[in-house]
């Protein structure tokens, strides 16, 4: 399976929707690229929805710490959403889960980013 994601704005966040598996960091280098040239904008809250994200493996997580560190070196943060159960148990295990601001749903996590960034 591949990797892909669908980029929009909500409310001055960027939001990607993430799908397939991100399994290489090669597969993440766009993603990284469109995070880079949102904060070099000052748009530097961003969401990462996994709704449809099956699979992620270490390459994929620190692509996700990649963008929460550029994210938080700009003054913004970064909420997750709608994470799977094995991606959760993954979370979990590197501790993850205390460092990004993980939500239940889209929704959710943009009135974080709206309270946090206000």
């Amino acid at each position: 399976m591949t990797f892909e994601y669908i980029s929009n704005k909500i409310n001055n966040i960027n939001v990607f929707a993430l799908k397939g598996e991100l399994i290489d960091r090669l597969q993440g280098e766009m993603l990284l690229k469109e995070v880079d040239e949102a904060i070099k904008l000052n748009e530097n809250k961003i969401l990462l929805d996994l709704s449809e994200l099956k699979y992620i493996n270490s390459s994929g997580l620190s692509i996700f710490l990649n963008i929460l560190t550029r994210s938080r070196k700009a003054g913004g943060d970064v909420a997750i959403c709608s994470v799977n159960k094995k991606i959760t148990e993954l979370m979990v295990i590197t501790k993850l889960n205390s460092v990004f601001n993980v939500r239940e749903n889209i929704n959710e996590a943009i009135k974080l980013l709206t309270a946090n960034c206000e």
